[in-house]
């Protein structure tokens, strides 16, 4: 440890959920983060809520500012966490998270949400968690409070957190250009095969083309399926994916599936607002839990032409149980469809393939970046590694 770090309690130099809202704020509208929306920074979906309308949860009660960390009390080691850089109007979080404001005065808000997110630090806090006598493992406000933190200066502080702030801004851009690429291959597909554009000026039905069902062009891979508890997870080592049915869940130490496939959820969240299905392109190694179907195409059929296939298909009709919604195999496969010939699927593929190259290598890109990331945290957070004459 390098002489000029100090020793703090944490909850000395900053506040947790200082900001509350309440009814009589009159909010026609509210924009909500639930916990389960937000894993490592990256936010998936906020509620849109009418209050005139709509009951508003009754968790949705926490206030944020820019600057504000925001991090799960239950189960730290889901990482559901994030800072907040932007907020739309009426914004508000679960009280679910505990919300973390710090004093400028003693502690840089990114220094310390990265020093929260470190995983010896998370460690420590699942540990907590799992003394808890609640329902699920999950800690206190206070709990994050009562932690001793090593900290130096602040100018150190800046400057160790805008090398890791610079990490994750290229992780970003990735993400934000893999949403483009699969914006203009979604605008393509639609123009294809369901405007048919290209093949039909009056919207009829073109010359080879035909009514099917899934059945006919997807192979299902769910008899490879194997849940595995957290007690199973816990002590493994964190190399590959471990997906469930909306996201990846986990990290595991060794895989039951490699290659390109489409998870397609198949029992608690399955759809989303709109009644589209809960879909994830998934690649490389990886395992799945008994959540989510795991598709691929038949022959002349790729994933990636399922997978803008399902995205623009509505499945609410199929989805079964009022207290734990479900998609079943055999409803999945009547889902009624038109078929292209081959030589339009490979005519299309020609054109789509090289977008999904480019996202594939963007998220390898990005792997790599949050592994470079999560080697430099500790020593960056321990003062192995010098930044005193790092520029700002």
């Amino acid at each position: 440890m390098m002489e000029a770090w100090r020793k703090i309690r944490l909850g000395d130099a900053c506040k947790t959920n200082a900001d509350s809202y309440s009814s009589k704020e009159g909010w026609d509208f509210v924009n909500y983060l639930d916990t389960g929306n937000i894993i490592n920074n990256r936010i998936d979906a906020i509620q849109y809520i009418d209050v005139k309308c709509e009951k508003l949860p009754s968790r949705a009660r926490r206030k944020v500012k820019n600057g504000s960390i925001i991090y799960s009390m239950v189960r730290p080691n889901q990482r559901h966490f994030g800072i907040i850089k932007s907020q739309p109007k009426n914004f508000l979080v679960s009280t679910g998270f505990a919300v973390i404001d710090v004093d400028a005065s003693v502690l840089d808000s990114d220094f310390l949400y990265y020093l929260l997110t470190q995983a010896s630090l998370i460690e420590v806090l699942h540990a907590i968690a799992e003394q808890s006598v609640s329902a699920y493992p999950s800690i206190k406000a206070s709990d994050i409070e009562d932690l001793e933190i090593e900290i130096p200066d602040l100018v150190i502080q800046k400057k160790i957190a805008d090398v890791l702030c610079s990490l994750d801004r290229k992780i970003t851009q990735n993400v934000e250009i893999n949403k483009n690429l699969e914006e203009q291959a979604r605008a393509i597909f639609k123009n294809w095969f369901i405007d048919l554009t290209p093949f039909s000026t009056d919207g009829s039905l073109p010359l080879g083309w035909r009514g099917s069902k899934v059945n006919e062009i997807v192979e299902f891979h769910d008899a490879k399926r194997i849940p595995l508890s957290n007690a199973m997870r816990v002590n493994m080592e964190k190399i590959y994916p471990y997906y469930g049915a909306t996201s990846c869940m986990d990290y595991v130490d060794d895989y039951i599936f490699e290659g390109t496939y489409l998870l397609l959820g198949e029992d608690g969240t399955v759809i989303d607002k709109n009644g589209f299905p809960i879909l994830q392109y998934v690649d490389g190694k990886f395992w799945v839990n008994n959540h989510a179907h795991i598709l691929t195409g038949k022959t002349g059929f790729s994933v990636e032409w399922l997978y803008l296939m399902f995205s623009m298909t509505k499945v609410d009709s199929i989805v079964t149980g009022a207290v734990q919604p479900k998609i079943s195999q055999s409803n999945l496969k009547k889902i009624a469809l038109i078929i292209p010939p081959f030589d339009v699927l490979s005519s299309f593929d020609r054109i789509i393939q090289p977008m999904f190259v480019k996202l594939r290598n963007n998220r390898l890109e990005n792997m790599r970046l949050a592994e470079l990331r999560d080697f430099l945290l500790p020593r960056l957070m321990s003062g192995e590694i010098d930044v005193s004459d790092i520029a700002l």
